[in-house]
C-alpha cells in the first residue's frame, strides 16, 4: 500500500513524462500544490523531496522547484576502454604540465583544466570564514598544526563520512595540502620505486604524474564510462602481475564521470582484500553528484584498514585553499611521518575556515545549489558539442562532477589540436595525457564548469572546425 505523497509523486512524474511540465520549467509552489490537491504543506514537501531524490526535479535557491534538465543526446557513448594488458612506465607527463602552465594565462578560454570558474564557488563565504577564523584565533592561525592536523576539521570530516555509512574516528584522519598530496602520500606509504600500480583507463593525468615521479609502473585496466573499472579484468591482472596498490576514482570519475554502484564497490574491496592489496580511493568529486543523494565510499566496506580514502574541498569550495585529507587505515603512522617530513603541516588558517563552513551548514547549502549548477553546465556543454561537432562524435553521460569525455571521429590527433588551439587562446585537455601509454589520441576532456558566454560558444565552434 502506497502513501498519499507517493501517489501524488507518481502523478507528477506522469505529468512530467507527458510534457505537462517541460525540462527547466518551474513547478507550482508548495502552497499552491497543497491547495490544488487539498493536502498539507508537509505532504507537498514530501512529494517534491521524493522527486528531487529520484532526479526528476531540482530545488533552486530562493526560486522553487524546477523540472530537471535531462540529457537529450542522440550521440553514442564511448565504449569500454581496451588498454594494453601489461605494466608500463609512465612517460610524457611533463607535456601535461606544459599544457597546464600554458592554459593558466588570464586571457585563455579554459576548457581543459578541471578547475571550477569562480562563479561556481562560494568566494564570499570563504572570505568571511577566513576573516572570522583569523580574528578569533589569531595566535593559533599563525602557528603550525602538525599532523594529523586541526582537530575541529578532522571532526567535521569524520562526521560527514559517518553520515554516508563510513565510520571513522577523528584520530583516523590526516589533513593534507589538497587531494593531490593525499594521493601522493598514499602511494609513497604503500609502494616502492619499480612497483606496479593498477589504475583505471583513462585516468586523471595528475595520478599519472605522481606515479611517474615515484618511479612506479602503471597497469591500465579496462574501464566502462557508465559502470567503471572491469572487476573481471582487474582480477585477471592481479593473478598475472605483482600489483602493489590500486588507485581509483569510484565516485564521478575524472574523466569519465561514472559513479560505481555500491555492490561494485563492495566487490572491489573484497577482491583487493583477498590479495592484500591496498586501495587508494580518490573521492574528490564525491559531493558533486547530480542526484541529491550522496553516494557511499569504498572505505565503508574496509575491514582491514587496506583502503586509503582521499578527498578535498578543491572542487567544491576552492582549489586555492589547498585543504584535503586522507584516512590511511593501517598506513596511518607512515602517512603522518611522510606528511611531516614533506612540508611539516597544512596551513592552519584555511583548515579552521573550512571546519567552520562544514560546521555551520554553509557547505551543505552551497552543495545543494552547485550540484544543480554543474548538472546544467554539463547538459549545456554536451548539447553544444553534439550540435557543433561532426557526426560520429561520442560523448559520455556523467552522473556528477563537471567534465565530459569526448571521442572524436576519424582518429583525429587531439594532442596536435591542443597545441594549435593554445596559440589561439583556447585550452582543452587531449586524450593521451590520460593514459600511461599515450592512448586515446582521438579523445579530449572538456571542463563544463566555465562561465558560459559567446566566447565559449565561439571556442567550441573553433574546436569543431579542426576536424
Amino acid at each position: 500500500m502506497s502513501y498519499l505523497y507517493q501517489q501524488l509523486a507518481a502523478q507528477l512524474v506522469n505529468q512530467i513524462s507527458n510534457g505537462h511540465y517541460r525540462p527547466g520549467e518551474r513547478l507550482p509552489g508548495v502552497r499552491r500544490f497543497s491547495a490544488q490537491h487539498r493536502v498539507s504543506t508537509a505532504t507537498s514537501v514530501a512529494v517534491y523531496r521524493k522527486l528531487e531524490d529520484e532526479g526528476y526535479i531540482e530545488a533552486r535557491s530562493r526560486s522553487g522547484f524546477y523540472v530537471r534538465l535531462r540529457p537529450s543526446l542522440s550521440s553514442a557513448e564511448p565504449e569500454i576502454s581496451k588498454p594494453k594488458n601489461r605494466p608500463s612506465p609512465v612517460t610524457g607527463q611533463d607535456l601535461a604540465l606544459q599544457l597546464v602552465k600554458a592554459s593558466n594565462q588570464s586571457n585563455m578560454i579554459q576548457l581543459g583544466a578541471a578547475v571550477p570558474a569562480p562563479v561556481y564557488l562560494p568566494t564570499r563565504q570563504i572570505e568571511k570564514a577566513m576573516a572570522k577564523a583569523n580574528r578569533l584565533q589569531r595566535q593559533r592561525s599563525a602557528g603550525y598544526e602538525f599532523p594529523p592536523g586541526v582537530p575541529e576539521l578532522r571532526r567535521q570530516v569524520a562526521r560527514r563520512l559517518g553520515e554516508i555509512g563510513c565510520s571513522v574516528s577523528v584520530d583516523d584522519i590526516v589533513i593534507t595540502n589538497g587531494c593531490q598530496e593525499a594521493l601522493t602520500l598514499a602511494l609513497r606509504a604503500t609502494t616502492q620505486p619499480g612497483d606496479v600500480v593498477a589504475i583505471e583507463s583513462p585516468t586523471f593525468y595528475g595520478l599519472l604524474q605522481v606515479i611517474e615521479s615515484l618511479g612506479l609502473k602503471a597497469l591500465e585496466i579496462p574501464t566502462h564510462p557508465r559502470d567503471g573499472i572491469s572487476l573481471q579484468a582487474l582480477q585477471m591482472a592481479l593473478e598475472q602481475w605483482p600489483v602493489k596498490a590500486c588507485i581509483l576514482v569510484p565516485n564521478y570519475s575524472n574523466p569519465l564521470g561514472y559513479c560505481m554502484s555500491e555492490s561494485h564497490k563492495q566487490e572491489l574491496v573484497a577482491l583487493l582484500t583477498s590479495h592484500q592489496i591496498p586501495l587508494i580511493e580518490d573521492d574528490v568529486y564525491g559531493d558533486l553528484g547530480f542526484s541529491q543523494q550522496r553516494p557511499g565510499v569504498c572505505k565503508s566496506h574496509d575491514q582491514q584498514g587496506l583502503v586509503l580514502h582521499c578527498s578535498s574541498v578543491s572542487k567544491t569550495l576552492s582549489p586555492g585553499l589547498r585543504v584535503g585529507w586522507i584516512v590511511p587505515g593501517q598506513y596511518q603512522q607512515a602517512v603522518e611521518y611522510l606528511k611531516f617530513v614533506t612540508n611539516l603541516a597544512t596551513p592552519t588558517l584555511p583548515q579552521l575556515a573550512v571546519a567552520q563552513l562544514l560546521e555551520n551548514g554553509q557547505y551543505e547549502r552551497h552543495l545543494r545549489k552547485t550540484r544543480d549548477d554543474y548538472a546544467q553546465a554539463v547538459e549545456r556543454m554536451s548539447n553544444a558539442v553534439e550540435s557543433l561537432f561532426p557526426e560520429g562524435t561520442r560523448i559520455t553521460r556523467p552522473q556528477g562532477g563537471f567534465v565530459i569525455w569526448v571521442e572524436l571521429p576519424d582518429k583525429r590527433d587531439s594532442f596536435s589540436m591542443t597545441r594549435d588551439l593554445l596559440h589561439e587562446g583556447i585550452s582543452i585537455a587531449p586524450g593521451p595525457i590520460f593514459s600511461a601509454t599515450a592512448k586515446y589520441q582521438n579523445f579530449m576532456r572538456l571542463s563544463c564548469a566555465c562561465e558560459w558566454n559567446d566566447d565559449i560558444e565561439r571556442a567550441l565552434a573553433r574546436i569543431a572546425a579542426c576536424f
